[in-house]
């Protein structure tokens, strides 16, 4: 009635009806437990589909056509480069004849066979100067079972790649064509290019080659040295011409999510302006055309050359810090800036209020502008930090009398979370410091971005310095007598 292979299903039966019952029934079922199906992606009462690389239908399992399309479509070679590109003879009627049995043998069983999950998947592949060809294949009982035939034009871009880059391409062509079977999976990479076997290893090469390496990290790959004449199919495919307007793909998916993020962003910010525009006509707070071109650099079209040259001047005095926008005074201090219908609040607060005084004119507004500076934005930059980005650590002890030979604890806290990490030890040297970071703040909470210590020899030394600049962490020192500096990890020595 229904078979299913990880997030496909295929219902079937004998007849139109029965199909259809087995289909209602499929889908009660998916209903009652919420699962949602993609409408693009199913096809409802077909005599026959693609499955698994497979067509089926009445007749059973026949070969996907789309599989072997490029074999099918080989050119009878037509002249000598052609002819030793291929097998290096002379081609006559009788080779024609050949030609076409062979290409009809290699695009039928046993040759084109369907894949066999317990067995590792094998890939040729092989670049020329203007195409990638691939074969994804299986070894079994020491024959080579086809599985898939690809091949690909490269763009004008592609072909001025060096070597090297194009034969990297073609395993990424390789991957994405064959996605679909081999993720999961073993697979071995057959190539003719020595070097792509140590540029996984290099961490000095070429940013497109970094990119493309980063994007075979979720495969299980093994490269393998293989001699071009016994690479003869993935090198033939690869001069074949096979046009195509879908391009390779060899974007990162993070960029491809990037994108449709800034896309997003675009559209929400286009609506935002959208709506500021329609509300032109309303009770808008005086700043509204400086709050306007802080968030998205619109100066107001009604402007002329004098107002845009003002209020270009008057907007270098203004801070906008969502959803609150200050001025700075000529005493350099920021204020924040209200609208006109808060103003009469704000002055009552300041002179009626419980505690306002109902002072005169000038000490309500001296009281208004001090009381208002609470809302002032801090000259000192704020540093933000996640959770596990900031430790201090500090030793306690020495203990009298000790336990189990343990005279001191080195204690390290988070200064977000105040999460902390301790361990004894006998002595409190840089070795016992090092032990703490490799054994239990690398490994469980990743590489931090600070370590706050005091001016001890066991934090200030050659050995430690060398372990926080190998990971990229800085290390800062509490000034002497000002243990505040490192009052996190003081609070909890101290107790």
């Amino acid at each position: 009635m229904v078979e299913v292979f990880m997030d496909d299903f295929s219902v079937y039966g004998a007849s139109f009806s029965s199909c259809l019952s087995n289909l209602c029934r499929v889908l009660q079922r998916c209903e009652e437990t919420n699962l949602v199906l993609n409408w693009e992606k199913c096809h409802f009462m077909v005599r026959e589909g693609i499955v698994l690389g497979h067509k089926i239908s009445e007749k059973g399992i026949e070969l996907d056509r789309a599989k072997v399309d490029v074999m099918l479509q080989l050119p009878v070679p037509k002249t000598v480069k052609d002819i030793r590109s291929f097998l290096d003879f002379e081609f006559d009627e009788e080779c024609h004849k050949s030609w076409t049995l062979l290409k009809d043998a290699l695009v039928s069983a046993p040759i084109v066979q369907a894949p066999n999950w317990d067995h590792p998947f094998e890939i040729m592949c092989d670049a020329s100067d203007y195409a990638v060809g691939a074969v994804l294949g299986q070894k079994i009982d020491k024959k080579l079972n086809v599985i898939y035939y690809a091949s690909k034009t490269m763009d004008d871009a592609q072909c001025k790649y060096a070597t090297t880059e194009k034969e990297l391409l073609a395993i990424v062509f390789a991957f994405e064509k064959f996605r679909s079977y081999i993720v999961g999976s073993k697979v071995i990479v057959h190539t003719d290019h020595a070097a792509l076997r140590h540029i996984f290893a290099k961490k000095d090469t070429k940013p497109r080659l970094l990119r493309w390496i980063l994007l075979l990290q979720e495969f299980d790959i093994e490269v393998v040295d293989k001699k071009g004449v016994e690479n003869g199919v993935a090198d033939h495919l690869s001069r074949m011409r096979v046009e195509d307007m879908i391009p390779i793909n060899d974007s990162m998916p993070e960029e491809q999510l990037m994108a449709i993020m800034i896309l997003k962003e675009s559209f929400d910010e286009k609506v935002r302006l959208e709506e500021v525009k329609a509300l032109r006509d309303e009770n808008l707070p005086w700043y509204a055309d400086i709050v306007n071109f802080m968030v998205s650099g619109e100066v107001p079209s009604s402007f002329d050359a004098y107002k845009r040259k003002k209020f270009f001047k008057d907007a270098r005095h203004y801070y906008w810090d969502e959803p609150y926008l200050y001025k700075r005074g000529p005493d350099s201090i920021y204020r924040r800036c209200i609208a006109e219908e808060d103003v009469q609040g704000v002055l009552e607060h300041c002179h009626g209020s419980a505690y306002g005084g109902h002072f005169a004119t000038f000490k309500t507004a001296t009281k208004e502008r001090r009381d208002h500076q609470e809302g002032e934005m801090p000259l000192n930059p704020i540093l933000e930090v996640e959770i596990f980005d900031v430790w201090g650590i500090d030793f306690m002890g020495p203990f009298k009398p000790s336990s189990n030979g343990h005279n001191y604890i080195l204690v390290a806290v988070d200064y977000v979370s105040k999460w902390i990490e301790a361990i004894p030890c006998p002595t409190c040297d840089a070795k016992v410091v090092i032990k703490l970071f490799r054994t239990i703040i690398f490994p469980r909470y990743g590489i931090p971005r600070v370590v706050i210590s005091d001016g001890g020899s066991h934090f200030i030394n050659k050995v430690f310095e060398k372990l926080m600049k190998s990971y990229g962490v800085k290390h800062k020192v509490a000034t002497p007598y000002h243990p505040q500096t490192s009052g996190q990890v003081e609070s909890p020595t101290d107790r």
